[in-house]
Order: C-alpha cells, then sequence, then structure tokens
C-alpha cells in the first residue's frame, strides 16, 4: 500500500487538477447527468428491484460489497417477495472468496485491496451459489479499449443493457474508472447499471460511492470509455489490469 500512496496517488491528484483547471474529462460541460427521480417502470420487476436494493459502501474500498449486495437482494427478491435483506457485513462473512473481507479492510489482504474485475465475477458467482440462487448464467467481459464502434463487443453490451432496461433479464455490475465518468480521481470502481435508453444511448449508474449522492446518466461512449480503461500500471501490482462487466443473466 505504501507503493500506491507513494507513487499513484502525486499522480492521480494531478491528473484530477489537470481536468479540472482545463475542463476536460469529467469535467466537461454536460459529461454527467445527475439522476433525481428512480426509473422503476411496473412492468420490470428486476430494474424496480436493483434500485429499490441499491446501497452505499461502508468503505473506501468496499465498492464491490454493495454493488454484490444490491443485486443479490434485488435477485432474492424476484423469487419471494417477502425477503429480509442481507447486508454487506451478512455477505463478508459468508462468502470468503478471495479473501474478500479482508481485502476490504484498512490494510487490505497482503497488501491487496477491492476486487480485480476477473475476482469479482468469481465472487459473484459464488454469491449466487451461497444464496442458493436461480440464475442461467454469469459472465465476466473485459472490454478492449481500442474495439471500433461496430464491434461485436459494443454490439453485445448494448443489446445486453437493452434487455435489462426493457425486459429485466439479466443485471450489469461494471468495472470502471470512476474518474472517467465523474469529477473524481481516475481509480478502478464497481456499481451496478441501474438503466439504459436506447433512444439516446444514455446509461445510469446506480454509484455505490457515498460521495456520488444521485444516481447519473452518461452517454454509451462514454460510458464504454469507462469500462475500458486500461488502469495506470501502478495498479497492476495489485491485480489490475483493465475494466469490463459482470453479466448475471437472469432469463
Amino acid at each position: 500500500m505504501n507503493l500506491l500512496s507513494n507513487l499513484i496517488r502525486p499522480y492521480l491528484y494531478a491528473r484530477y487538477g489537470l481536468h479540472r483547471m482545463t475542463n476536460t474529462g469529467a469535467f466537461r460541460r454536460d459529461r454527467v447527468r445527475t439522476i433525481h427521480t428512480s426509473a422503476q417502470p411496473q412492468w420490470n420487476s428486476l430494474k424496480q428491484a436493483v434500485w429499490r436494493y441499491h446501497i452505499k459502501q461502508f468503505h473506501e474500498s468496499s465498492c464491490s460489497v454493495a454493488s454484490v449486495v444490491s443485486c443479490i437482494n434485488a435477485i432474492r427478491s424476484l423469487e419471494n417477495n417477502d425477503i429480509h435483506p442481507i447486508s454487506q457485513t451478512d455477505i463478508l462473512d459468508r462468502v470468503t472468496t478471495g479473501h474478500w473481507k479482508e481485502r476490504m479492510s484498512d490494510r487490505g489482504y497482503r497488501g491487496r485491496r477491492g476486487l480485480p474485475l476477473p475476482l469479482l465475477g468469481q465472487v459473484v458467482k459464488d454469491s449466487i451459489t451461497a444464496y442458493d440462487l436461480k440464475v442461467r448464467t454469469v459472465d465476466i467481459v473485459q472490454t478492449p479499449k481500442h474495439a471500433p464502434a461496430k464491434a461485436p463487443v459494443h454490439a453485445l453490451l448494448k443489446s445486453r443493457l437493452g434487455d435489462f432496461d426493457r425486459h429485466g433479464n439479466g443485471l450489469i455490475i461494471t468495472h470502471f474508472d470512476q474518474g472517467a465518468l465523474v469529477p473524481t480521481l481516475n481509480i478502478p470502481h464497481i456499481s451496478p447499471v441501474g438503466a439504459y435508453d436506447s433512444t439516446t444511448e444514455r446509461v445510469t449508474i446506480l454509484d455505490v460511492d457515498p460521495e456520488q449522492e444521485n444516481p447519473y446518466q452518461v452517454d454509451f461512449g462514454t460510458f464504454y470509455k469507462g469500462l475500458s480503461c486500461d488502469y495506470h500500471r501502478v495498479f497492476e501490482a495489485f491485480g489490475y489490469g483493465s475494466g469490463g462487466y459482470v453479466y448475471i443473466q437472469i432469463r
């Protein structure tokens, strides 16, 4: 962790300051739109549920816990309307994959905090098993940085976003560069998707960061850029290569 503090944080704050002074990056005007009302159509019970059970992370490195708990509770509510939501503490005590609980502490597990994308996917799978939930598949998808706009990975992601928003067929947990979407540091972050407008191609993020008080919308191009960022090479020492998403197919 000393390596992270001494090498990466000065770079992150310098980059943040440059973007702020020059109105570039996430500081560009109209880059992000804050959502003040929830989007919960009556016909989409899964979408209603993920908004209802959306929570904020309890620790600076626990975005994975809040994201996974939100989605697990949403799925559980579809199978049993009268559920008692599990807490972040509950799931950390029950799912031990990758020393998840230790990674959420101040010291981390052997200096490693948070969850890289592959480990996030495994934690999602094991959480579904631990709570005996019925889902079809869990897909862990890395998003290539230089994929052309009409590449299959773009088309598949848009299709899954649309299926979630219109039909409630599956949930998407994103692993992205938070500073590429909102005015904050460029660090790996995890949060679920809350909505997608296929007409405007704007994606709503249910950000679990307490500093992001409300959900927000970004256009698909910005959204994909956040997912496909190659994290700073210093993060590689902690297992972070690049972002992507975990898709939980319900139907």
